[in-house]
C-alpha cells in the first residue's frame, strides 16, 4: 500500500511539474497590427455605467488609453487602480477608458469596490471584436491600447501594465 501510494504521489508530481515547464516556456501572446483605422474607431459605440450609448468619438484629437478587461480577470485588477491615479493626474491631457464585455451591473459594482474613477463601458461581442481588430488575435485580457490624437496607435500591450511603466509611456508618447 506504502509503494503504490508512493508511485500516485511521484506521478502527481510529475504531471504538475509537466504542466508548469509547459506554461513556463510557451511564448507570451504576441499583438499583430491594427486592422481598424481611427474612423472606425471613433464610431465604436458602447454602453457606460448610466445606459447611454456613447462612441470613442467624444475623445477625437486626444490621446487615449484603451484598456480591455474583466472583472473576473486578476491581472487587470492589479493594474486598474494605477490607471485611476494616471488618469487623475493626467486629467485633461489623456482620456483613459475601459472597455469590458462583462454585465454592467457587475462593472459598476466592480468600479464602485475598487475605486475607479475613469469611464468603464461595457459592450457584447463588439468588445472583444474590437480588441481583436487592435491587434490582440487571441482576445488575452488585459489588453491595452494607447492611441494618439489622430486616433492611431502607437502602442499594444497584452498584459497588465505597472504605474510606472505606463506613466513612463505616456511620457515619451506626450513628448512626440
Amino acid at each position: 500500500m506504502k509503494a503504490s501510494f508512493v508511485f500516485v504521489l511521484v506521478g502527481v508530481a510529475s504531471l504538475a511539474a509537466g504542466a508548469g515547464l509547459f506554461v513556463a516556456t510557451r511564448p507570451a501572446p504576441q499583438v499583430e497590427a491594427p486592422q481598424v483605422g481611427p474612423a472606425a474607431l471613433y464610431a465604436a459605440a458602447f454602453t457606460d455605467a448610466t445606459g447611454q450609448r456613447v462612441s470613442l468619438g467624444r475623445f477625437e484629437g486626444r490621446p487615449v488609453v484603451l484598456n480591455f478587461w474583466a472583472t473576473w480577470c486578476a491581472p487587470c485588477r492589479e493594474e486598474m487602480p494605477a490607471f485611476s491615479r494616471l488618469s487623475a493626474r493626467e486629467s485633461g491631457k489623456i482620456e483613459f477608458v475601459g472597455l469590458a464585455q462583462d454585465d454592467p451591473a457587475k462593472v459598476r459594482a466592480f468600479a464602485q469596490q475598487l475605486g475607479i474613477t475613469y469611464p468603464l463601458w461595457t459592450g457584447g461581442d463588439e468588445v472583444m471584436d474590437l480588441s481583436q481588430r487592435l491587434g490582440n488575435r487571441m482576445r488575452v485580457l488585459p489588453f491595452t491600447v494607447i492611441l494618439d490624437r489622430q486616433g492611431r496607435v502607437v502602442e499594444q500591450k497584452v498584459g497588465a501594465y505597472t504605474e510606472a511603466q505606463l506613466e513612463a509611456r505616456l511620457a515619451a508618447i506626450s513628448r512626440n
